[in-house]
């Protein structure tokens, strides 16, 4: 267990988990449907998840030098997100609860599936 986890492997492909959180987004649009639910929090949700990611790919682009400023630019980048996300769905809760939980289950629910593609990726290849 131990050697499984500390053995070096190439980083996951980013490309198939973000499009099968998107997915996740895309089906629970008719269940938001069909339940009644607030569509604003499904569409909040959409509109956070294409904004994160619009974000991490600026900067993997603006990164690519491989330089400690292009490090630099990626940290600024991960607590960007961060911090955006965070006061969106602060500045949503206090307008509307509801509105606010249904964001925020949704944004979890497909950045769960997400960030569980990439572990399974990651830890599925031998080198």
């Amino acid at each position: 267990m131990r050697a499984a986890a500390l053995t070096p492997r190439p980083a996951p492909a980013r490309l198939i988990p973000a499009l099968a959180g998107t997915a996740v987004l895309v089906l629970a649009l008719p269940v938001f449907l069909i339940a009644g639910w607030p569509l604003a929090g499904w569409g909040l949700a959409a509109v956070l998840w294409i904004g994160v990611h619009v974000v991490d790919l600026l900067a993997r682009l603006q990164g690519r030098s491989g330089n400690l400023a292009a490090s630099a630019v990626q940290v600024f980048a991960l607590l960007f997100k961060l911090l955006a996300l965070l006061v969106v769905l602060f500045a949503t809760l206090v307008a509307d609860a509801e509105l606010a939980v249904a964001a925020a289950l949704t944004y979890a629910l497909a950045f769960t599936f997400e960030l569980g593609l990439s572990l399974a990726s990651y830890y599925g290849r031998t080198s």
